[in-house]
Order: structure tokens, then sequence, then C-alpha cells
């Protein structure tokens, strides 16, 4: 009963003392650039490699290492994975592309309690799970974006679909979601989503889906991808098919991999700087690690040739405004 007390009374004076190490771990702010690793959805995906040049040269500006793993399969379960691999290689930062915000999250935080900085990129996680959300874009502008140039090349009638990527994706369920309430304006009145369908962020599964959304609703006019992997291989088999101009696409991808469709006035595209993403991210990355943010709203800093940052809501920094890619400006676009 004594040695109860005693260790009681420790507790209640000296609790810090008793706190678990990687409490103070996770508090722990680094004295130079750090080990970051990027944990993208998908190995295969070649948007990530492209941010990850991007990660390559900030550090080559500021020091630290970039380490980047991915899984073979665009799952949360796959990604938990890694994210238990990348703590065991005692990376400082993890920033991570999350497949679904929420089933990631437990792992995220328990990498958390053994001092690891949490941020993510591209794709949000759970905002308990991580400090800071690189954004390519505000979500809402990339919807309303998709939206409108969906309404442009179809004369805003008819019927149109979209052609997502997995069913838990993040940051395309929420631009779904803007999408159904945009839809709730007269100026998208006579506009109707069909269906949504999924390609699985696989090539082959996007080119089916494509081709079956075509078959199944004869007055199809437009699909929207907002998915890297879907838009180019979706083109490619409505134009095998000689669907392709008859039904219009437009949605998110890599300039470069559909510069033809684009040209020729059959596909549109919403699109941004990749390589900045991974740059950005890189040098937020080190921020935190170093406690020079926190990633409380209003934190601001510097990230090399890009400028001055400012953390918004909700941990979020966002990388700047995407455009709506025509035949008039796609030569802009390096990837």
């Amino acid at each position: 009963m004594k040695r109860q007390l005693i260790l009681t009374t420790a507790v209640i004076l000296f609790g810090a003392a008793v706190t678990p190490t990687g409490a103070f771990a996770a508090e722990k702010c680094a004295k130079e650039p750090v080990t970051v690793g990027f944990l993208p959805k998908l190995d295969t995906d070649p948007y990530f490699q492209v941010a990850k040049t991007g990660a390559d040269e900030a550090q080559a500006e500021i020091g630290g290492k970039v380490v980047q793993q991915a899984p073979s399969q665009a799952t949360a379960e796959a990604q938990i994975e890694f994210i238990n691999n990348l703590v065991s290689q005692k990376v400082d930062v993890i920033a991570i592309s999350g497949n679904d915000a929420n089933a990631v999250a437990p792992a995220l935080k328990r990498a958390m309690k053994q001092g690891v900085k949490i941020v993510s990129y591209d794709s949000d996680v759970s905002e308990a799970a991580r400090a800071l959300f690189f954004n390519q874009a505000k979500g809402d502008s990339l919807a309303e974006m998709m939206l409108e140039s969906m309404g442009q090349m179809i004369g805003y009638e008819g019927d149109f679909a979209i052609l997502s990527s997995t069913p838990t994706a993040t940051n395309q369920n929420a631009w779904i979601d803007f999408i159904k309430n945009k839809m709730k304006e007269p100026k998208y009145a006579k506009m109707k989503l069909a269906q949504i369908a999924y390609g699985q962020e696989s090539e082959q599964i996007n080119q089916q889906q494509a081709l079956a959304l075509v078959q199944a609703f004869p007055n199809l006019k437009g699909i929207i991808i907002p998915a890297g992997i879907g838009l180019p291989a979706a083109a490619r088999a409505l134009e095998q098919s000689g669907s392709l101009g008859k039904v219009k696409l437009t949605g998110l991808a890599p300039a470069t991999l559909i510069k033809k469709y684009i040209q020729n006035g059959s596909v549109q595209d919403i699109w941004w700087n990749v390589k900045d993403l991974g740059y950005l991210t890189y040098y937020g990355a080190q921020q935190l690690a170093q406690c020079k943010i926190a990633g409380k709203a209003g934190d601001k800093f510097k990230a090399g040739r890009l400028g001055d940052y400012t953390v918004g809501a909700k941990g979020e920094v966002v990388l700047g405004p995407a455009k709506i890619v025509t035949p008039a400006n796609v030569e802009e676009f390096k990837f």
C-alpha cells in the first residue's frame, strides 16, 4: 500500500515523468532537415513519380532525405502496411496521399505516438491523424471546374456520368458531393448525372467501365473522370470504339498524356503543376519537423521558389489555383 501511495503521488506531482516516451517524441523538434517518407496511393501512378521529382528538387536545396514507398494496390489495408514499414525505418515525417481517410487513421495515430510527424498531400486523411494537408487546389474549385468543363462541352444539357477511382477516395468523394450540390443551380438544370462508376486505379478497369457506361446509356454525352489514370485510359478506349467525340470527357489527368485529345476538342482537363505539389509538401514537412510551424491556421512559412504560404483552416495548405486545359493553353503544361 505504501509503495502504491508513493507511485500515485509521483504521478500527481511529476506526471510528465511517467508520460510515455512516445508522447514526448511527438513534440520533438528537429534541429536540421530530416527524412520524409512519401506514401502515395499507388506505386505505378506516374502522378506520384512526378510529385517526387519536386520533393527531390526541394531536398537538393535544403537537405534531409526523401524516401518514397507505395503499395501495388490502391487500398487502405495496403497503405497501413507501408505506414508501419516507414515507422520501422525511423522516418521523421510521413507524407501520405490517403486511399481512405478514416481507415488509415489508427495506423497514422500510432506512428504519431512514436514520434513521427504526419502530413497528407493530394488526398487528405482524417484531420485527427495529421498536422497538415497539402492540397493541389481548393477542392470546391476543382469540382466546379470539372462540372463547368463538362457543361461547356455538352451545351449544359443531357446525361453524363462520373468515373471515379475508388469508393473510398477522400478527395474524389468530396468533389462528387460538391458536383451533386452544384447541379441544383439553374445553370445545370438540364444536365443529369446518370451513374457513378469506379475504375479502381486500374487502366484496364477504367477502360472497361468507360465502355460499359457508353453501352448502358446510349444518350450519354460525357463523362467526368477525376482520376489521373482513368482519364487517359478512358480516352483511349472510347477512341478505339469510335465513341470519343460523341461522348466528351473531362476531369483530372496529366495534360501531356491526353494532349492530342485536348487538341482535337474531344477532351478537356483540369490540371496544375504536379511537381510543385511534391516540392511544397517537402518544404512544409521539414518546417513541421523543426517546429517552425505546427499546423495551426495562420502559421506562415517559405517554400523555396514557390514563395510564401499560410496555413489555412484545418491545417490546409493550398498549392494554388488549377486551370481548365484547352487547345489554347495546353502547351503550358509539361506533365
